[in-house]
């Protein structure tokens, strides 16, 4: 599975992003697509998560009710809709896939692209 993430850019507080999550690959379906994050000097933390089918999600507890995340599986692509940003958000955000939603590391990864929030 190949995986091409985009959406990334400089926003100010309060505003919105739409992140985008490419995925490649015959089996790129079957497969569970994470969002995660890094921020300068901090370590790698999840953000959310979204189920073959799209019937399932998982969220990091500082993003819901902010954060959406849908998937087009005749796209093959999962979108991470965000809201009201805050300038803790800024971080380099990778998408990711595995087929266990809880795994540690995913097995498949992305680039990333860089979110930045203004105060």
């Amino acid at each position: 599975v190949q995986l091409q993430a985009s959406g990334g850019g400089l926003v100010q507080a309060g505003g919105s992003l739409r992140l985008s999550c490419a995925a490649s690959g015959r089996t790129a379906s079957l497969y569970v697509i994470g969002w995660f994050r890094q921020a300068p000097g901090k370590e790698r933390e999840f953000v959310a998560a979204i189920g073959r089918s799209g019937g399932s999600t998982w969220y990091a507890d500082s993003n819901k009710g902010r954060f959406t995340i849908s998937r087009d599986n005749a796209k093959n692509t999962v979108h991470l809709q965000m809201n009201s940003l805050k300038p803790e958000d800024t971080a380099v955000y990778y998408c990711a896939a595995d087929l266990n939603p809880h795994s540690d590391p995913y097995d498949y990864w992305g680039q990333g692209t860089q979110v930045t929030v203004s105060s």
